[in-house]
């Protein structure tokens, strides 16, 4: 028989000390797998317990958080009737954001949430994997990994003035999915879109989310008293559309 050809058999302490070696390998596997999932979990809780309260508002950037009933009620909205491949994005509203991250785990049927914010700050309530900066004044700077990949938006133009609101626009439908018509598991649409802005911006937000209407919800910021409406593309147990008379001219 030629030496090629022979069996390489290995000595009893040598097969034992490679048994030996395999099972301490898996187990520094297992070890660091259950700290990695620590960790993260860790991670999360932290997350869940940074507050909008932690982040002074800059003026200068028109940063006025919702009061927190009307950042749950967004959040609420957001999430009705999702799926676990529901993917949701959330523009200049951090205060909503948020809010989703305090809700109870099982009341959060997607992981695939985003923030897009022009304040970096941000990134450490949302983590980098879920934090986007987003500047309207680009609205086609969108990531390609979330362009067109979005089933929901909630947007919120941080100025009153029609070219913030165009561009914001310009994102929003950079940001959504082509389809309207697909349902997620539990049966309802996975398409919507919410804008939240001033009651006197009523014509521009017809004109550049037609699909959307003012809605009787009237959000509250905790430092800002001017008339802000809810203009969405769908109604639900938070919000009913107003009558076409209150709506803005297309």
């Amino acid at each position: 028989m030629d030496s090629d050809d022979e069996v390489l058999t290995l000595s009893a302490s040598t097969l034992a000390a490679l048994q030996e070696f395999k099972k301490e390998e898996s187990e520094r596997v297992e070890q660091f797998t259950k700290l990695s999932q620590s960790a993260q979990e860790e991670y999360d809780e932290n997350q869940r317990q940074i507050s909008i309260d932690l982040f002074q508002e800059d003026w200068q950037l028109s940063q006025f958080w919702y009061v927190d009933k009307t950042a749950e009620i967004l959040g609420r909205a957001l999430l009705e009737g999702a799926d676990e491949d529901t993917v949701i994005a959330i523009a200049s509203a951090p205060s909503v954001y948020a809010a989703i991250r305090k809700f109870p785990k099982e009341e959060i049927p997607t992981k695939h949430i985003y923030l897009f914010e022009y304040d970096k700050r941000f990134e450490v309530l949302a983590g980098k994997d879920h934090f986007y900066y987003y500047d309207y004044n680009f609205p086609n700077d969108i990531p390609e990994i979330l362009r067109h990949k979005v089933d929901r938006l909630l947007i919120d133009p941080p100025f009153l003035e029609e070219v913030c609101q165009a561009n914001s626009a310009k994102a929003a439908f950079n940001l959504l999915k082509k389809d309207k018509t697909s349902l997620t598991k539990k049966g309802d649409l996975k398409y919507k879109i919410m804008s939240c802005t001033g009651e006197r911006m009523k014509h521009v937000i017809r004109h550049n989310y037609p699909e959307t209407r003012m809605t009787d919800f009237y959000p509250e910021h905790s430092n800002l008293m001017n008339e802000f409406r809810c203009y969405a593309s769908f109604e639900w147990s938070g919000w009913k559309f107003l009558p076409e008379s209150a709506q803005g001219d297309a």
